[in-house]
């Protein structure tokens, strides 16, 4: 489900219009709608690159019966990563027992290590370091455009109504995978074994909510092939944060997966997202605080 979930939340396209004054007003033109849509169609890992937040995550182990078997809590703060890495988590709780102090400091020595080596590299050879990141940057940029362009060639999609979300005034999309899509990319040939709907603010023209269900098996992974189980389910929900950018607000999931031969793994859980504040690195030897 990682995989395929930066490419559902960029989707940006579900049930019909909630009030009377929605339900006479006409809804606006489909592919004006979609134009406009798409000019905002980001994944959330790039809207978060400048905020460090607090995500808080919940996985439940389930028995053949759905029942739960096992409990797990983590929450970790997240921040963005150097150029061309990941984020960087720092766990400071786990099933309600906060991190030691000298766990804390071993975490924040490594992650420092880490930001020395790359001054360092800047330091021996600044042209080569910075044109490595632009290239990773420049790479992350073509995937992302050629996996939203994907969406348009996996999916047919269809503008059903409107309905208020959050506050939020929305048009609801479902989106069927074409069955004669012939998608470019990994993350299309992903996103065509699943049927979606989503709202999409209707001023932002932004991802509001999505919900997303597995309408077959999905085979993944290079080495230990992992099979997703048809009826696997996805929800996703965004808020638009200090009143300029909407990020991921809540992630439910709920599925069976096969691993390798004969392992089956029965998993429901959530992320929840929250303290979303601007971050900013003043030097590389270091790690600031977020403002």
């Amino acid at each position: 489900m990682a995989h395929v979930l930066p490419i559902l939340a960029a989707l940006g396209i579900i049930i019909a219009g909630s009030t009377l004054r929605a339900q006479n007003r006409p809804l606006p033109d489909q592919e004006s709608f979609l134009i406009e849509t798409r000019k905002h169609l980001q994944t959330d890992s790039t809207l978060q690159s400048s905020y460090v937040y607090v995500e808080t995550r919940r996985e439940l182990k389930l028995d053949k019966g759905g029942r739960t078997r096992e409990e797990s809590v983590k929450v970790v703060e997240s921040y963005p990563g150097f150029p061309g890495e990941e984020r960087w988590e720092r766990l400071i709780a786990e099933d309600g027992r906060p991190v030691p102090p000298e766990e804390l400091a071993r975490q924040d020595r490594e992650r420092q290590q880490k930001a020395n080596e790359m001054v360092q590299r800047l330091a021996r050879n600044s042209s080569k370091e910075l044109a490595r990141q632009e290239r990773e940057l420049q790479k992350a940029r073509r995937e992302r455009d050629e996996a939203l362009t994907d969406i348009y060639n996996v999916f047919e999609i269809r503008m059903i109504g409107r309905e208020r979300v959050e506050e939020h005034d929305t048009i609801a999309f479902v989106l069927t995978p074409r069955r004669d899509a012939k998608p470019k990319t990994r993350a299309g040939e992903q996103i065509r074994h699943f049927s979606v709907r989503a709202w999409i603010s209707e001023h932002d023209h932004e991802l509001v909510k999505l919900e997303a269900e597995a309408i077959d098996d999905l085979t993944s992974g290079l080495g230990v092939l992992v099979r997703l189980h048809k009826g696997a389910r996805l929800s996703f929900l965004r808020r638009k944060v200090n009143g300029e950018v909407w990020l991921p607000a809540v992630v439910t999931y709920n599925g069976s997966a096969r691993v390798g031969l004969l392992r089956t793994l029965r998993r429901s859980g959530t992320s929840e997202f929250s303290g979303y504040r601007k971050y900013s690195v003043d030097t590389l030897e270091g790690l600031s605080r977020p403002k």
